[in-house]
């Protein structure tokens, strides 16, 4: 008789980790009480459940079903256990969080905080990486993304407006000249983020979307580095590595500030949506629904700048136009941002 529901919640943690000694490690038991848990199911059940490889585990047909069945008995226990928190006004357990680098640092701490001061039953767990984790195989709760979902295993709702930008320190563009059109981006030094030494960026949507391929003497795999190294390449005393491709959220403040200046900026550039992304076919427990609500209306106050401008067909030549960039005798026209 199925009558232990911690059994059923380990199991379900055991085949969303893929292994017993990640269930073993996630739930805090031991990997011997987790496998002997798991063959008490099986024998309660006459069944086996899982095919045990000395590389990994796989469903049987009889442990897909009943995980089907188990995943919809925890959502309505989770339901349950929501409606009575909810009517406490109390939000407990572990919220697991993942984000990129920068936009982390400035915008997601400061919400977290706010979070937990108001529900001090709330522990965090938060990891700032700017890979794309495994949201359900790493056990996240949430993870705060740019871009198109590609993921069919999770569900995204979009937290606040965000369009990528083009820029540049004075100091570069000064000593570089201004890129009048994206026909003239391969010839500059591009701040690149990842491992290769080129990239093709992406520019307009639809039909009219095209890219160009730009090289860099600069690539790193931190979006934060990539923005500092925009800003002044340290100890050669010239200001400034080259171009970055950045989301206004990471960059505004230096923007608005002068210390970065917007090239390009009558061109649009593909959209990369800010997300907050968790796993489908879950019932989104209290303290994800309720973040994720706080954290979009943050955002959305906070948010301040000019939409991105509309899409145009083809690799049409622009001029830049920078307030900023003419202070620097380096570019004429308004700049948005």
């Amino acid at each position: 008789m199925l009558d232990d529901l911690g059994s059923l919640r380990l199991f379900d943690r055991i085949v969303a980790l893929g292994s017993l000694s990640a269930a073993a490690r996630d739930t805090g038991l031991s990997l011997a009480v987790v496998s002997k848990r798991l063959a008490q199911l099986e024998r309660t059940l006459d069944v086996r459940l899982l095919n045990r490889t000395t590389r990994r585990l796989s469903l049987t047909e009889e442990g897909a079903l009943l995980h089907a069945h188990v995943q919809r008995v925890l959502g309505e226990v989770a339901q349950a256990e929501s409606a009575l928190n909810g009517h406490r006004g109390r939000v407990t357990g572990t919220l697991r969080i993942s984000a990129p680098n920068s936009f982390g640092r400035r915008w997601l701490v400061p919400a977290l905080a706010a979070f937990v001061e108001e529900h001090p039953g709330l522990d965090v767990q938060l990891s700032l990486d700017d890979a794309v984790v495994d949201l359900v195989g790493e056990g996240f709760d949430l993870a705060i993304r740019y871009g198109v979902l590609a993921d069919s295993r999770l569900v995204a709702r979009e937290l606040a407006p965000n369009r990528r930008v083009l820029c540049a320190s004075p100091a570069y563009l000064s000593r570089r000249g201004v890129p009048r059109s994206l026909d003239e981006l391969p010839q500059h030094d591009c701040i690149l983020i990842g491992h290769l030494p080129m990239a093709e960026w992406r520019f307009g949507g639809g039909s009219g979307e095209t890219s160009v391929r730009v090289h860099g003497h600069c690539v790193c795999d931190d979006g934060e580095a990539v923005q500092a190294l925009a800003l002044a390449l340290a100890g050669a005393g010239r200001g400034g590595a080259g171009i970055a491709l950045k989301s206004i959220w990471d960059v505004g403040e230096d923007l608005d500030r002068g210390r970065l200046v917007q090239v390009l900026p009558r061109q649009a550039i593909a959209a990369a949506p800010l997300h907050a992304v968790y796993p489908s076919g879950r019932y989104l427990a209290p303290r994800v629904r309720l973040f994720v609500e706080l954290l979009a209306r943050r955002l959305q106050a906070a948010w301040r700048w000019d939409p991105a401008p509309p899409a145009q067909a083809g690799r049409q030549a622009r001029r830049s136009s920078s307030t900023k960039a003419r202070a620097a005798g380096v570019g004429s026209g308004p700049q948005q941002a």
